[in-house]
């Protein structure tokens, strides 16, 4: 990844600049993730757009299922940034720090709701399969969501497997926004 991050002066587009400026001056530096993104500005662009999306207030799922999501997915993806930020989102939307290690067994840790393990099990099947879901996996999810929040719940899960495949490609360092963040394998 050292010779991306080469040659970091190049002009963004107009469109970027204040994004940037405004993640400087709140981190006091830009992170690596956002470094890279620079090098395709209007892919990035759309990056941000759908990340906006996802976390509108009239989401049908919560900010915390969300990033309970989030986390999950980062961590079978080993992205180490990724888990930081999202670990850090997790503990301000009120879970305890314990939650972040009782994801990696999610479904026998009474930490969850019956919501929660349905979502994360779903989120653990789409990332790590390429083959259709089992109906019994939907069943399960129509318990608890309706189907417009199962589609975005799909989107969400697709969204940040980009994410972080794309930061653990290239391998994105963890900033330091949670301590209580590593990743796990």
């Amino acid at each position: 990844m050292a010779k991306i991050l080469e040659n970091l002066h190049q002009k963004r587009p107009w469109y970027l600049r204040m994004f940037f400026y405004f993640q400087k001056k709140k981190y006091g530096h830009l992170y690596e993730p956002l470094l890279l993104w620079q090098r395709t500005p209007r892919v990035f662009l759309g990056f941000l757009h759908m990340q906006r999306a996802f976390n509108r207030k009239k989401s049908p799922l919560s900010p915390v299922l969300r990033a309970l999501v989030t986390v999950k997915v980062s961590q079978i993806n080993q992205c180490a940034f990724c888990i930081d930020f999202n670990a850090s989102l997790l503990l301000k939307r009120g879970r305890p720090e314990k939650t972040i290690e009782e994801l990696l067994n999610f479904r026998e840790s009474s930490l969850f709701t019956e919501s929660e393990v349905a979502a994360l099990n779903y989120a653990e099947k789409v990332t790590l399969s390429s083959y259709s879901i089992p109906d019994q996996d939907f069943e399960r999810l129509r318990k608890h969501f309706n189907d417009d929040a199962i589609v975005e719940l799909t989107a969400l899960i697709a969204f940040q497997n980009l994410s972080s495949k794309f930061n653990a490609s290239l391998d994105a360092k963890a900033f330091g926004f949670c301590k209580a963040s590593k990743p796990f394998k």
